[in-house]
C-alpha cells in the first residue's frame, strides 16, 4: 500500500512532511515529579518517528507554575530543566526523521494534581461536568474552580508565550495551543463553563478571543515563520463526549477567528467520537473540511482513523490534510510501515491505559503479550 494517500509528503508551513500521518497528543503523566521529562519519554517519543511518523505531537505539556497543570507528574515547559530536557525528546524525533511539535496545555477547571495551586481556576465559577479520571490519578467530583480575573488571563497569556519560547529553544518545530477537549481555552468558548459578561465571554467571538490572543501574542514573540502555532479545537471533552457547537456558523466564526490571528494549523480533535460518527455538520459538511475550506490552512483530523479505506477517504475527498493517530498509533507506533508494507494493524486494548496511562503500565502490557507479527 506504498501508494495510500497518508504515505504522500505533504507541505506544512515551510516544511514538507515525508507523510500525512501524525501522533496525536496523548497524556503519559510519566515525568519526574517536578515536571521534567524523562530519558524513557525520549524514547517513547522517538520510536513513534523510528516507525515511520512524519510529526510528532507531544501530549499537553503545562505553561506556568500557578493554575496550568493538570496531573501529577505531567510534564512542564517553565524552567531550565524542562527546557534542557525537552532540547532531548526533540533531538531524538528529529533525528529519527520526524517534526516534533510540543503542545502547550492549560488545565484550567479539570486540574486535578497540581503541587503550585491547592484550587482550580476556569472563566467562571461552575462546576465541571463529570468526575474526575481515576486513570489519570483523580477521584470524585470536580471542584469549583476559581473565576479567573483579568489579571489571572493576562498570566495564563504570558505562560503561553513563554512557554512557547523555550520549546523553540529546544529545537521544536513549533507549538500546538491546547484549546480543545474540555481544557481551559475550550472552557473559555464552551457556553456553559463561560458565564462572564466581559469581553471574553457572551458571544463565540467573545468566548474563543483568549485562543486568538494567544496565539496572536506566541506568533508576536516568535516571528519566524519557520516556527508553526498551530491550534487544536474539538467539540467534546474528557468531561463531556456529547456536547457540540452550535452549528456551521459558530464553528465559521471559531475557525475564522484562530486563522486571522496566525495559526499554521489546526488540529480537530475526536474526543468521544471518531471522525466519521462526529465530524458531520448540518449543511452536511464535514467540520473538517469547513475549516479547510473557510481559512485555507492546514487542517489535522483526528478520530478513529487508523482504517486504511477511512483514512484514504478522508484525505482523497478534501476533508484534511494530515491524519492524527492517537491509541491506533499506541497500539502500533510503527504504523505507516505497516500500512506502507500492507503489515496487520492491532487493534488498540484498552488493558494499554489501566490502571494508570504511565509509560511503565505500556511497557508492562507490552511484556504480556505474545510475540505479534511485524
Amino acid at each position: 500500500m506504498s501508494d495510500h494517500p497518508a504515505l504522500q509528503p505533504v507541505r506544512l508551513a515551510d516544511a514538507t512532511l515525508p507523510n500525512r500521518l501524525a501522533v496525536a497528543p496523548m497524556t503519559r503523566i510519566s515525568a519526574s515529579g517536578d515536571g521534567t521529562p524523562t530519558p524513557d519519554m525520549a524514547d517513547y517519543y522517538a520510536a513513534y518517528a523510528r516507525g515511520g511518523f512524519g510529526l510528532v505531537i507531544t501530549e499537553g505539556v503545562y505553561t506556568d507554575p500557578h493554575y496550568s497543570q493538570g496531573y501529577l507528574n505531567q510534564p512542564g515547559v517553565i524552567t531550565p530543566a524542562h527546557e534542557n530536557a525537552w532540547q532531548t525528546v526533540a533531538r531524538a524525533v528529529r533525528d529519527a526523521g520526524a517534526h516534533p511539535v510540543m503542545q502547550l496545555m492549560h488545565a484550567g477547571a479539570l486540574s486535578q494534581g497540581n503541587p503550585y495551586s491547592a484550587r482550580t481556576a476556569g472563566p467562571s465559577a461552575v462546576r465541571p461536568r463529570g468526575r474526575m479520571m481515576p486513570a489519570y490519578g483523580g477521584s470524585g467530583p470536580w471542584p469549583v474552580p476559581h473565576a479567573m480575573t483579568g489579571d489571572d488571563i493576562d498570566t495564563v497569556v504570558e505562560g503561553f508565550v513563554a512557554a512557547a519560547g523555550r520549546a523553540r529553544r529546544a529545537g521544536f518545530t513549533g507549538v500546538e495551543v491546547h484549546a480543545a477537549n474540555g481544557y481551559l481555552l475550550d472552557q473559555f468558548l464552551t457556553d456553559y463553563t463561560n458565564t462572564r459578561t466581559d469581553a471574553y465571554g457572551g458571544t463565540t467571538a467573545n468566548r474563543i478571543r483568549l485562543t486568538a490572543r494567544i496565539i496572536r501574542e506566541i506568533r508576536k514573540e516568535n516571528d519566524d515563520p519557520a516556527f508553526w502555532v498551530g491550534v487544536r479545537l474539538s467539540e467534546g471533552k474528557v468531561n463531556d463526549h456529547h456536547h457540540r457547537w452550535a452549528g456551521a456558523p459558530d464553528a465559521v466564526t471559531v475557525f475564522t477567528a484562530v486563522a486571522d490571528a496566525g495559526a499554521t494549523y489546526i488540529h480537530l480533535a475526536g474526543e468521544g467520537a471518531g471522525w466519521a460518527q462526529g465530524s458531520t455538520l448540518e449543511t452536511g459538511e464535514t467540520l473538517t473540511a469547513l475549516a479547510r475550506r473557510v481559512t485555507g490552512l492546514p487542517v489535522i483530523a483526528n478520530g478513529g482513523l487508523a482504517d486504511p479505506g477511512l483514512a484514504a477517504h478522508v484525505l482523497d475527498d478534501g476533508h484534511a490534510d494530515v491524519l492524527s493517530l492517537g491509541r491506533a498509533a499506541l497500539a502500533n507506533p510503527d504504523y505507516p510501515r505497516r500500512l506502507a508494507e500492507g503489515g496487520p494493524i492491532h487493534p488498540f486494548d484498552p488493558a494499554m491505559l489501566d490502571p494508570t496511562v504511565t509509560l511503565a503500565n505500556v511497557a508492562a502490557w507490552r511484556q504480556r503479550q505474545p510475540a505479534r507479527r511485524p
